[in-house]
């Protein structure tokens, strides 16, 4: 069963299309799917084929490497493709799941703050250079996806983990969206920002890039690892002032940055001429493949923004009042995607950006009588919050809640929309974690 918990949430014939949309959305982003229809390899002349693009190799190595939440699926078809037998070595960091491969080691490292496991397979991956002396002739294959920035993480010297944690914290619940953090964690760390595809120089390195971040930025995907950084010192201390963090963080992680404006750190490379990267899946893909979906069950779809951002209450807000004042009958199945930014104080509950997207909507969309309608926001990663993707919810939710003396309001204002959801009964989506990450996807449909 896709969802765990379908019989809660699948209570009409509308929430059933819905949660079909959804689920064909996350499907065509599997990464299985994605690397399959993305690599080709050629045994006879140790040749490997990323999206038409031939790196043949001659007698070099292929080693893989990588970090983030869709890597290890990546990794397993990557390895199916190619053959156990004919890669070197590799280390990739990512979630807990039953991965089966044989050759390349599979590390599982923390989301969303940075791990000790993920420090270690970081520096696995680091040592295989040394350990086979990688060369000019080999190739590594960098898996990336979301997720990567905390997963594939090493601390720049004189920062420890427990300081980085910290930032991370800081800026998760900052409001900063996903390219602003990632400058800010790309300057002290020494993986992201291009550094790691600098590590391996002379090696080609190409990389497999499953997308979650608007325009499918190079430099913003994971923190950029294989990608040229046009962002710079100064751009993270500018950033950590723009969200009143300067003085929050770390001392020492402030004094670092500060030596890296002043020239005595080594700046992010901005030219990368032995990197390769390629984007195999990303958020588009799975909102084209849910508008296909919701036409084939009889719906009108209509995909009404691919770039989601900014801050949640607002977006929430704009698309309820957009869809109240929309007086054409000519779609009914309205599909968002991307991905908004919740600033949540220190006291906050339990909940998700989805979960508290929903319970917005359900006081938002209060008035909107004349229509029978379901909205589902769900992350493709399936991790809204710990447990649960995001939520689903309809025109009865709010008299639901209110039956139930749910004090809504309340719930929002302590950014508690989890444990609101939870006394609902009939919303929080649960599917686990799904191997992907393509940001999250917002589902309006009418009746």
């Amino acid at each position: 069963m896709f969802y765990k918990n379908h019989e809660n949430i699948a209570t009409t014939e509308l929430r059933k299309k819905a949660l079909e949309i959804i689920k064909a959305g996350i499907e065509s982003v599997n990464p299985h799917i994605l690397v399959k229809r993305s690599l080709r390899y050629n045994e006879d002349f140790n040749s490997v084929v990323i999206n038409n693009n031939s790196f043949d190799l001659l007698r070099g190595r292929i080693f893989v490497i990588g970090g983030g939440k869709a890597s290890g699926m990546m990794a397993e078809m990557v390895e199916k493709i190619i053959g156990p037998e004919n890669i070197t070595a590799g280390v990739v960091n990512t979630v807990p799941k039953n991965y089966k491969t044989k050759k390349i080691k599979i590390n599982i490292a923390g989301h969303p703050l940075p791990d000790k496991n993920g420090m270690k397979g970081a520096e696995e991956i680091l040592k295989l250079k040394e350990e086979y002396n990688i060369n000019e002739k080999d190739l590594v294959i960098c898996l990336i996806s979301g997720g990567g920035s905390a997963m594939l993480f090493k601390s720049a010297e004189n920062i420890d983990l427990e300081e980085a944690k910290v930032v991370n914290e800081l800026l998760i619940r900052s409001g900063a969206d996903i390219n602003e953090m990632n400058i800010i964690r790309k300057h002290i760390g020494i993986l992201g920002g291009g550094r790691l595809g600098k590590f391996f120089v002379p090696a080609k390195v190409a990389s497999l890039i499953i997308s979650d971040v608007k325009g499918d930025d190079f430099s913003t995907i994971a923190s950029g690892p294989t990608a040229p950084d046009p962002s710079t010192f100064q751009d993270a201390l500018d950033l950590l002032k723009k969200y009143n963090l300067s003085r929050k963080i770390p001392e020492n992680i402030f004094d670092f940055l500060v030596l890296g404006l002043k020239g005595k750190k080594e700046e992010s490379p901005k030219v990368l001429d032995n990197c390769h990267n390629y984007i195999i899946g990303d958020n588009a893909t799975a909102l084209e493949a849910m508008a296909v979906k919701a036409d084939r069950i009889g719906l009108k779809p209509l995909i009404i923004d691919a770039d989601l951002k900014g801050e949640t209450e607002e977006r929430a807000r704009e698309y309820a009042l957009e869809l109240k004042d929309e007086k054409e009958d000519k779609y009914n199945a309205y599909i968002l995607g991307g991905e908004t930014s919740l600033k949540v104080p220190e006291s906050a509950g339990k909940g998700g950006r989805n979960q508290h997207y929903a319970a917005l909507s359900m006081t938002f969309l209060e008035n909107f009588h004349d229509h029978k309608w379901v909205l589902a926001c769900v992350s493709s990663d399936g991790i809204d919050s710990k447990d649960f993707a995001g939520a689903i919810i309809d025109n009865d939710s709010l008299k639901t809640a209110q039956a139930k003396n749910i004090d809504v309001e309340k719930f929002i204002l302590n950014y508690d929309t989890g444990s609101m959801f939870r006394e609902l009964d009939n919303s929080l989506v649960n599917i686990g974690h799904t191997g992907t990450n393509v940001g999250d996807m917002v589902l309006y449909v009418f009746g």
